[in-house]
């Protein structure tokens, strides 16, 4: 029953942001474009080759930024994308719909790909307690987990960011407890990177 709360307070936040900004980075919550594609790179490297063919499951896609940043840097993939905002995946239809894209935002409706990606879903966690955003996100990741054939990755905010800019609203994780979740009960091969300019990290769990 938690689970269902935050999901309905973290829908009605995105609804909000794309009502006020409408489809662009802030839209979704991010400072900028330049940020937002550093990310989904960081985010990418759970695939290393960029022309084979793959399917993906971009969870928490927003309005669609990343398929529009994989179409420009990828090819031979088909593309989910999953939001629980219906608005967001209204709005990634009317954008990007066609024969090589998905959207949608029932969970149930979900198959399994070969990767799984979601970028800034566990970051705005409002009034929900440290502890129960927590166990939301380990409900995620194991979702992500099992939606996933060849990989999944994911990025939160870092508690290593610098304190004079950390907001109340905002959850910043533990990248060493997380890693350690995820090399125990993921995966063997595991990635921590958390060597690039924001102050978040992200975890790439391989499973070959």
């Amino acid at each position: 029953m938690q689970s269902k709360k935050i999901i309905k307070q973290v829908s009605d936040y995105y609804t909000s942001r794309l009502e006020e900004f409408g489809a662009s980075p802030k839209g979704v919550d991010w400072n900028s474009e330049e940020s937002q594609q550093l990310r989904f790179n960081q985010l990418l490297k759970i695939k290393e080759e960029k022309n084979s063919s793959f399917s993906i499951l971009d969870y928490g896609c927003g309005f669609g930024s990343m398929y529009q940043f994989m179409k420009e840097n990828y090819s031979g993939f088909n593309f989910t994308g999953f939001d629980i905002s219906e608005a967001m995946i209204e709005q990634a239809k009317k954008l990007f719909a066609d024969e090589h894209s998905k959207w949608e935002s029932d969970s149930k409706k979900l198959m399994r790909q070969d990767y799984v990606v979601a970028s800034g879903i566990f970051n705005v966690r409002l009034k929900t307690s440290d502890a129960d955003w927590l166990n939301y996100i380990l409900e995620t990741i194991t979702e992500m987990n099992r939606l996933s054939t060849k990989g999944f990755s994911f990025n939160v905010l870092t508690k290593y960011s610098d304190a004079e800019f950390m907001k109340d609203y905002l959850y910043y994780a533990d990248p060493n407890f997380l890693f350690d979740f995820c090399k125990r009960n993921f995966s063997k091969q595991v990635a921590l990177l958390h060597d690039y300019p924001l102050y978040e990290f992200t975890l790439l769990i391989r499973k070959f």
